[in-house]
């Protein structure tokens, strides 16, 4: 089936890409919208101006859509980014990285029954933690790009993950009840490298913000260069 991803730049986007490429869809393009809502209730917003560069890395064309970000509005705008990705590029579905959100699952359900796509979630409900250790095993490269909750710190943004890193979070998920994949808006992630990308994103030069408990590591130039 021709499919879109509806696609961040993040680990559950692009784990969700690499499901569905294994299942045999054939990924037509990448939706990414663009917020200008830092608090959108939808869609990530660190970094996700890096799915131009993540859509060269991969080798599929990528929409991009902007929206102001105002709850259920956006769902409008991200209603005609999905009819233009029918027009252009003849899909059948919609490939989701929802692992737990049932405001985010439910949404996208309803505005693809709506234009009558198919709605895949390929991660759906999956174990977070086993989530993060599978990310590691295939090769991702998930940088922590936000951290929004008690009590990350200042220290996570832009770090790479790492088994040491998923076994803090398990250990901060059975302390503080947070969700370790950030189900709970508790991070945002930008993928640098997984198994399907071309090339990988190589950061030039990027830069802190941290105010109060939360924070974002946000990349200002970064490249392309070959794979090892």
């Amino acid at each position: 089936m021709r499919v879109a991803v509806l696609f961040s730049g993040g680990k559950d986007s692009n784990y969700a890409l690499l499901k569905a490429k294994e299942a045999g869809h054939e990924i037509s393009c990448l939706v990414s919208m663009l917020s200008d809502n830092e608090e959108s209730y939808m869609f990530q917003t660190a970094n996700v101006h890096m799915t131009a560069l993540q859509s060269d890395a991969i080798g599929i064309p990528l929409i991009q859509r902007k929206t102001r970000g105002q709850k259920e509005d956006e769902l409008a705008d991200m209603k005609d980014a999905l009819i233009e990705a029918k027009e252009r590029f003849a899909i059948e579905g919609v490939v989701t990285g929802a692992l737990k959100s049932v405001y985010q699952a439910s949404r996208v359900q309803k505005i693809c029954h709506e234009v009558d796509l198919w709605c895949f979630n390929p991660i759906w409900l999956k174990d977070q933690v086993q989530h993060l250790h599978d990310l590691i095993k295939l090769g991702f490269k998930v940088l922590i790009s936000g951290v929004f909750a008690f009590p990350l710190d200042e220290r996570y943004l832009g770090k790479v993950m790492d088994e040491e890193m998923v076994r803090k979070f398990e250990e901060l998920q059975q302390k503080y009840l947070i969700n370790p994949a950030g189900e709970g808006g508790e991070i945002e992630t930008t993928v640098l490298d997984a198994p399907f990308f071309n090339q990988r994103i190589e950061i030039i030069d990027a830069v802190k913000k941290w105010e109060e408990n939360s924070g974002t590591y946000i990349i200002k130039e970064a490249k392309l260069v070959p794979k090892q």
